[in-house]
């Protein structure tokens, strides 16, 4: 009984060799199955090189047009194009490769549906999970890729105000005036002033004492602002006297506003405050001077009138004295004619 079970089992087992080898031979001996693995292995050759070649062809777009908008420019501006460049084709790049992986599992016969509902879900969770990461970076694209601030500009968000220092897709670096390093993420930017794009005004008050007349002050002005260009590099043209601003009993203030590079107001309102300055110090010591020069000859022009009238009465009393001595002569001639009669 057990011989007959043996015998009967290694029968079975040598059937069912049989039976694989030859469904192993006829797989491998089917033309049709070979044609199919053939046709799909240059589809997906065919996948793989068109996608090669649409990343290279579309990098090529995007290195010559951001090479076209940054000819000319300043470090900071190609900076800028370079950094949005590569992240134009790295979207690209992931863009395209994700395509052709969903067609070459395609040609194996994967059903995508359920793939691309869960590659949804896990996206879905992923940006739930990050969503200040991915709130920085898009805004962080868009701050570069609308040109809203360079390296080197000088800007304000919010209470922070300094140098961009540097630009990234997540955060942007300040440098304040007083030496602070301000790291600020893309996502929280959502006003800023650029003191960097135009030329700035500068506006300086001068206040004047009420004695002073309007027109010597405004052309005393005007002659110490002569040639501020030329020593100050930050004004580019001739400032503005625009007039009387506001008045009281006491002064008046005299505004001048002066047209400078960008970021460069208080350089230039201390220039014009420098030179207004000792412009008013060189005519305050000229008036003191001419009013010591006049109070001089006020004095001399006294002390001569005094010395004039000294001498005037000094004539008068001789003239009264020469006077008084022929009258005594006189009487005493007659006093020696009685004496004698």
């Amino acid at each position: 009984m057990n011989r007959w079970m043996l015998e009967a089992t290694a029968a079975n087992a040598v059937q069912s060799a049989v039976k694989f080898k030859d469904k192993v031979w006829n797989l491998l001996t089917d033309a049709n199955m070979w044609a199919n693995v053939l046709f799909a292995g240059l589809r997906i050759l065919l996948i793989f090189i068109l996608t090669r070649i649409i990343i290279k062809i579309v990098s090529k777009v995007i290195d010559r047009s951001m090479e076209k908008e940054s000819r000319g420019r300043l470090l900071g501006d190609s900076r800028r194009f370079s950094t949005v460049g590569g992240l134009l084709k790295n979207v690209v790049t992931f863009i395209c490769n994700f395509v052709m992986i969903m067609l070459v599992l395609s040609e194996f016969h994967f059903d995508l549906g359920p793939l691309l509902a869960g590659a949804g879900v896990v996206g879905l969770a992923i940006g739930f999970g990050a969503q200040s990461l991915v709130k920085d970076v898009i805004t962080g694209f868009f701050i570069i890729f609308e040109d809203q601030f360079a390296v080197g500009d000088v800007i304000q968000t919010g209470t922070y105000k300094g140098t961009v220092e540097m630009i990234g897709l997540r955060t942007t670096r300040l440098l304040s005036t007083t030496g602070e390093v301000h790291i600020i993420p893309n996502g929280t930017i959502i006003n800023v002033t650029n003191y960097s794009l135009a030329n700035a005004l500068a506006v300086v008050d001068v206040p004047v004492k009420i004695e002073r007349g309007l027109e010597a002050t405004l052309a005393l002005i005007g002659e110490a602002l002569k040639g501020i260009e030329e020593r100050n590099s930050n004004v580019v043209a001739y400032p503005n006297i625009l007039g009387i601003q506001s008045m009281s009993t006491s002064e008046y203030v005299i505004r001048v506003a002066a047209n400078c590079l960008p970021n460069a107001r208080d350089a230039a309102e201390r220039q014009i405050q420098s030179d207004i300055k000792r412009a008013l110090e060189k005519q305050t010591a000229l008036e003191a001077a001419k009013a010591e020069q006049e109070a001089r000859e006020q004095a001399e022009q006294a002390e001569r009138a005094v010395r004039e009238m000294e001498a005037l009465e000094a004539s008068h009393s001789g003239r009264e004295s020469s006077e008084v001595r022929p009258d005594r002569q006189v009487a005493a001639t007659h006093e020696g004619e009685k004496g004698e009669k």
